[in-house]
Order: structure tokens, then C-alpha cells, then sequence
């Protein structure tokens, strides 16, 4: 719908992105990848990591959540996090995972610096992002809850926080 201001495939590629990439550690569901994917797009992010067993376009179970996103977002497998988060160190990015740890900070008292580029990491479904991965970034977000479940599912935590810096870094 053109009435919409929709960039099309080649403008996107072309556009000044927002200085996050996402990085995810062994997702299992490739629902969650192509929904990863579409946030990414929604939001102009750099790029998405595929780290592990983590799904791999193309796959129509990722496309079907996508929705072409997988043609517009940057992308690339890497076969192991920590080789992941090690590269986007060395390229001046700050590498935050999104878990529940000991001395993570809450996500409303992270202090986002508009001159910085950050990484986000997001675990497996199960075992959310893995102990070592976690050592290796410079820090650890908690999305806030107040309900009785521990945790979002991996595509709403990275809509949650993508939106959080995303408001501070372009809109604010």
C-alpha cells in the first residue's frame, strides 16, 4: 500500500539502519526466527545472527512469519555465539543479553547511549541464552513482569527491547 511510506526491497537495503543487531543463540522454533526476522525489518535493525542450530532462511515455516523479511534484513549463520559476540565486540559494538541472571540490569534502567552500537542476544527457548555466552557480554538486560510466568517468548522480548532502544536511539 503505497499510501503507507513502505520502503521497497532495494531502498531498505540502501536506508541508514538503526546500530542494533540480533543475535540468536541456539532458537530452536523457526516461528520465532521468522518473527525475529519482521521485527528486525520493522524496526530498520543492521542485522540478525543465526548462531548454532538456530533455523536458517529459506525455509517456507520461516517465510511464513517473515512475510519477505528474510529478502530485506541482513543475515548470517554463525556456527558459534561466542565467535558471534566475539566479532561484534571487535567491531565496537556492545554486546547485551537479554536473560534473567544474577545482577542483570532491568530494562527501563539500562542506560542506552545514542553514539553507541549494540548487539542484542536472545537465547534458546528452553535454556534461554547460554552461561558462557553470557560471560563473554559486556552486559545483562531483564525485561521487567509482573505476571505469573518467568519469561516472554523470544520474538516478544525482542520486540519488548528492540522497541526500548529503537525509542531512545532514532525517535528520542
Amino acid at each position: 500500500m503505497p499510501e503507507l511510506n513502505r520502503l521497497s526491497v532495494a531502498a531498505f537495503q540502501q536506508a541508514d539502519k538503526t546500530p542494533i543487531v540480533i543475535v540468536l543463540d541456539n532458537v530452536r522454533s523457526m516461528n520465532n526466527v521468522g518473527s525475529v526476522f519482521r521485527t528486525a525489518d520493522g524496526f530498520l535493525l543492521q542485522a540478525v545472527y543465526l548462531c548454532g542450530f538456530t533455523p536458517q532462511p529459506p525455509h517456507r515455516d520461516i517465510q511464513k512469519t517473515a512475510l519477505g523479511a528474510t529478502e530485506t534484513v541482513a543475515w548470517k549463520h554463525v556456527e558459534n555465539t561466542i565467535n558471534a559476540v566475539k566479532e561484534l565486540q571487535q567491531n565496537g559494538y556492545e554486546v547485551i543479553a537479554i536473560e534473567q541472571v544474577h545482577n542483570s540490569i532491568s530494562l527501563e534502567k539500562f542506560t542506552i547511549d545514542k553514539n553507541k552500537k549494540y548487539a542484542l542476544v536472545l537465547g534458546n527457548e528452553v535454556e534461554g541464552v547460554a552461561t558462557d555466552v553470557i560471560a563473554q557480554c559486556n552486559a545483562v538486560i531483564e525485561i521487567p513482569q509482573a505476571g505469573s510466568k518467568h519469561s516472554f517468548n523470544i520474538s516478544v522480548s525482542m520486540g519488548i527491547v528492540s522497541w526500548h532502544f529503537y525509542n531512545n536511539i532514532v525517535l528520542h
